[in-house]
């Protein structure tokens, strides 16, 4: 191994690893790498030791997982959805569709994907949310099921992010907000798409949906700011 933490195999030890994480995250610690291995987000190799060897791919795991929470507040469910997704489509780790280095989405991030259709019973144990919350989220127009009364994978992401803010006090009710806000949005790309060709709106739906989400976020990071007096 080097003095840099690297042992054979470019493997890193999890000290390495943390050292490459600190520039953009500055609050990760050991600990926190930890808990994402026991959450089974990453998984790095074990010597016959048990010290723990990370992949470069690893590394970009991590960096994915930690952006997503920090620039899009999703919970670990969803995040290790996302993951296991690119795994399944055998997405080369290095280009995961994870979050720029800037924080903000790209049109690569609103490509079609392929939608599971789930139960009413399947969403609620994939969401881990009760049948009461599910119910609110209904009745404030959140969450819809479709044909034959199926749900699909986006609404059981909703579902399971409403469950996180629920933690923190913030109820369905409250967030009636974002659907009209995400209405309006969608509203707009629409009258813009319009007029355009079908391989045209394709491509430029996909931007305007990175653009629009792009600007929301930084609003609301300026206004986060405001509050926090920096």
């Amino acid at each position: 191994m080097t003095a840099a933490g690297r042992p054979a195999g470019d493997r890193l030890s999890i000290g390495a690893v943390l050292g490459r994480l600190r520039e953009e995250f500055p609050d990760v610690t050991i600990s926190k790498i930890r808990f994402l291995e026991a959450e089974g987000l990453v998984t790095p190799a074990r010597t016959a030791s048990g010290y723990r060897q990370f992949s470069g791919a690893d590394v970009e795991r991590l960096r994915f997982v930690l952006a997503a929470q920090r620039d899009r507040y999703l919970p670990l469910k969803v995040i290790r959805e996302q993951l296991d997704a690119a795994d399944a489509a055998a997405e080369p780790s290095p280009v995961l569709r994870a979050v720029p280095a800037d924080g903000l989405p790209t049109a690569e991030d609103f490509a079609e994907q392929p939608i599971r259709r789930m139960t009413r019973e399947e969403l609620l144990e994939s969401a881990g949310i009760e049948a009461a919350l599910l119910a609110e989220l209904e009745d404030y127009g959140l969450v819809k099921p479709g044909e034959a009364g199926l749900y699909d994978t986006v609404s059981a992401q909703i579902a399971s992010t409403a469950r996180a803010l629920a933690a923190f006090g913030i109820e369905p009710r409250h967030l009636r907000g974002f659907r009209a806000a995400a209405d309006r949005e969608v509203g707009l790309v629409e009258q813009i798409v319009a007029p355009m060709r079908e391989h045209k709106a394709d491509e430029a739906v996909r931007e305007l949906a990175a653009l629009s989400v792009g600007l929301h976020t930084l609003l609301v990071k300026a206004g986060l700011r405001r509050i926090a007096g920096k």
